[in-house]
């Protein structure tokens, strides 16, 4: 038994997220698929993580199991011609078999993007949130630089979430205006359930003057989802990089 490792990129308007759903199709469920037609085994593909419905992604890394000798590097190439256009394998190679794509991670990439002017573009409607107005651009830094650090992100979590442990810790989280565009990043060893949505709309709000900055560390502090601001739109979040202890997306499709 083989194990292979991939970087996948995805558009995810059309789908209900990463993981198999019972009321959709997912990005996991149609890789699966394509290896079922390329190698005729019934296969699990597990993911670093799920993301939500509409969201996308960069650089997800999932890995898989396999008896097929296909050249590991072809995977990519061949899986491609199985998937929708807007999923592709951008790199395969086998791994040793201790790698897991979730639990080996180490630390996570999101990028949120805002979309600013009187009127949209209609070419980024699918991967950004369009604001009308200007936002207060220095309030959202003050308040996304009250995020770094080892946190109980409780307030930050959906609300109907099961998850016991809300404790993570953000080694980057800052906006940066590049033109009309406006892109929130943030780095962590792990991310709950809608948190980088929840933090994006807390900050929006922020900017938009319905909050002071010192509601974020008021709602940090509570932990009371009440405490926080409403849950950004999926369709301006990505999954743009993902760090492993010697796997690092960024650095691969760098060489690519």
């Amino acid at each position: 038994m083989r194990r292979i490792r991939l970087i996948i990129s995805y558009e995810g308007t059309n789908y209900v997220g990463w993981q198999v759903q019972p009321n959709g199709v997912s990005v996991q469920a149609l890789m699966e698929k394509a290896l079922f037609e390329l190698t005729g085994e019934t296969i699990r593909v597990e993911g670093s993580g799920r993301t939500d419905s509409g969201v996308h992604a960069k650089a997800q890394v999932a890995h898989f199991d396999t008896e097929a000798r296909m050249a590991a590097d072809k995977f990519a190439i061949a899986m491609n011609t199985h998937l929708p256009r807007d999923i592709r394998v951008l790199y395969s190679e086998e791994c040793d078999s201790s790698f897991h794509a979730r639990f080996s991670a180490k630390r996570k990439v999101y990028t949120y993007t805002v979309q600013l002017g009187a009127h949209a573009d209609v070419f980024l409607r699918a991967t950004s949130l369009h604001l009308h107005y200007i936002p207060d651009i220095a309030a959202m830094q003050r308040a996304a630089s009250l995020v770094i650090g080892t946190h109980d992100f409780n307030a930050f979590k959906c609300a109907d979430s099961s998850m016991e442990n809300t404790v993570r810790t953000v080694t980057r989280s800052e906006w940066v205006k590049d033109g009309n565009l406006l892109i929130y990043t943030v780095e962590g060893n792990g991310f709950l359930y809608n948190m980088v949505r929840i933090l994006v709309g807390t900050m929006l709000e922020i900017g938009s003057g319905k909050r002071p900055v010192s509601d974020m560390e008021k709602a940090i502090e509570s932990g009371k989802r009440s405490d926080a601001g409403a849950t950004a739109p999926a369709h301006g979040l990505c999954l743009s990089r993902v760090i492993y202890p010697d796997f690092d997306t960024e650095e691969v499709l760098r060489c690519e």
